[in-house]
């Protein structure tokens, strides 16, 4: 080969190694960019990571016969502070017998501790999930026995306004109406006297 030829191979040669060694950069770094949307994909996201943590609520000034908003799983959670009178209409056997399930024997309505005449832990305060079992719509709170608009049968509890379902102050379901079942009561633990960790069950275990 002529000293020219050399020359010329040589420059050639080094054009194609750098460009080896850039297509070579350029595609892991493409590799690596496409990896990162993949990589996050699998990992859960912060709404949902959210959405798993139990929430705690304090409600000290709740007064009797009021109630409490939270958000849980992106669900409303009421807490509601029954009078006395309310509690003694949940255990009359009148009251019960307009019930569809007053022993709330659908087991996944709500958890076990929970199934009772009150359901709930501590017998003054109930935490429900207010989403008609029909069709989701929040019912509305109506507490005020006989209403002219809900009648004499009326003891106080919530009222669906889409299709008219009626539950009591236990969040029980009346007898004849479109909705099927009890509304849940939510797992839930109590951390002090006026306050819940919802979203834990009564022996500390996450659900």
């Amino acid at each position: 080969m002529s000293d020219r030829a050399d020359k010329n191979a040589k420059p050639h040669a080094a054009r194609r190694k750098l460009l080896i060694s850039a297509t070579s950069a350029v595609g892991a770094a493409g590799l690596a960019a496409a990896s990162v949307p993949f990589i996050a994909s699998m990992a859960p996201s912060g709404r949902a990571r959210a959405a798993s943590v139990p929430v705690d609520a304090e409600f000290s000034g709740l007064k009797a016969g009021e109630r409490l908003t939270v958000e849980w799983r992106g669900k409303p959670v009421w807490i509601v502070r029954r009078t006395e009178a309310m509690l003694k209409t949940l255990e009359k056997p009148a009251h019960q017998a307009r019930l569809a399930d007053p022993r709330s024997e659908v087991e996944r309505q709500q958890p076990e501790y929970a199934r009772n005449a009150f359901r709930s832990v501590k017998p003054t305060y109930l935490v429900l999930v207010p989403i008609c079992t029909h069709l989701g719509c929040v019912p509305t709170f109506r507490p005020e026995p006989a209403p002219p608009d809900l009648g004499p049968d009326w003891d106080g509890g919530l009222f669906c306004p889409c299709h008219g379902s009626k539950f009591d102050l236990a969040g029980r379901v009346y007898r004849n109406v479109p909705a099927p079942t009890n509304l849940v009561v939510p797992p839930h633990r109590y951390l002090a006297e006026t306050k819940v960790s919802i979203g834990e069950d009564a022996e500390g275990a996450q659900s």
